[in-house]
């Protein structure tokens, strides 16, 4: 499965100084934890869509608040350049 995220100044982007990961690099890594914490979920090729698409009362109340965070939070990651948790 290739996902991709519509987060601008990650198309050619390479590892940062110092060995550090580069945004591609974060994306990734921040896309496959929230597969491995939402295994059951199909996340599609945008995160930005997960939100943007989810039908609100699809999932009892618990559940989608606790969906909608990880993916927002997943989101807030990549754009912050966080890696790891």
């Amino acid at each position: 499965m290739t996902v991709r995220f519509r987060v601008r100044g990650l198309v050619g982007a390479r590892a940062g100084r110092r060995g550090r990961p580069g945004p591609a690099d974060v994306a990734g890594q921040v896309c496959s934890e929230l597969a491995l914490d939402l295994p059951d979920e199909d996340l599609g090729e945008y995160l930005y869509d997960c939100i943007d698409l989810y039908r609100m009362g699809s999932k009892p109340r618990c559940e989608e608040v606790e969906y909608l965070g990880m993916v927002q939070d997943a989101i807030d990651r990549i754009e912050r350049g966080e890696y790891g948790e």
